[in-house]
C-alpha cells in the first residue's frame, strides 16, 4: 500500500448538494425552501422547542422528581465482590484498580449483598451498618 494509492471506500463519499445554481441543478430559484413564510427567509427560524406561540411541552408538562448531579461521584460495593477481590486491605485505589468502581468515583459504600468469607481491612471506604456487622463478623474492620 502506498500513500498516493489510498482512496475512501467506495459511496462512502459525495458531492455536497450545490442549491441555488439554476434551473438545471434542479434545486434552483427558491432552492429548496419552498415559497413564502418564515423558514423561507434569510436568517427567519425559531428557536427548538418553539411551537408558534402555543404553550411548548416543556412547560406544560409538571415538573418531577430530582437528579443530583454528584451521583456520578458515588458507587456502592456488595460483600460478595470483596470476596472475589481477595484483597486483605482494601481502598479506593484497589477497587478503581481492579474495576469495580469507576475512575471517577470519590465516595465508595460497602453494601450487605452477598457473603463475606474473608478478613478485609477497610480505609476510606464507607459500609452500611448491615454490612459493617457481616465484615466486623468475619474478623475485618473499618478505618
Amino acid at each position: 500500500m502506498e500513500l498516493n494509492s489510498i482512496k475512501p471506500a467506495a459511496g462512502s463519499k459525495h458531492a455536497k448538494r450545490r442549491v441555488g445554481r439554476g434551473i438545471g441543478s434542479g434545486l434552483g430559484k427558491t432552492a429548496g425552501r419552498g415559497h413564502k413564510g418564515q423558514k423561507s427567509r434569510s436568517g427567519g427560524y425559531h428557536k427548538v422547542g418553539f411551537e408558534g406561540g402555543q404553550m411548548p411541552l416543556q412547560r406544560r408538562l409538571p415538573k418531577r422528581g430530582f437528579k443530583s448531579m454528584t451521583l456520578k461521584y458515588n458507587a456502592e460495593i456488595t460483600l460478595s465482590a470483596l470476596t472475589l477481590l481477595g484483597s486483605p486491605e482494601v481502598d479506593m485505589l484497589a477497587l478503581k484498580q481492579a474495576g469495580l468502581v469507576g475512575q471517577m468515583t470519590k465516595v465508595v459504600k460497602v453494601v450487605k449483598t452477598g457473603e463475606l468469607s474473608i478478613a478485609v481491612k477497610l480505609t476510606g471506604i464507607g459500609a452500611t451498618a448491615g454490612a459493617r456487622v457481616a465484615i466486623e463478623a468475619a474478623g475485618g474492620s473499618l478505618a
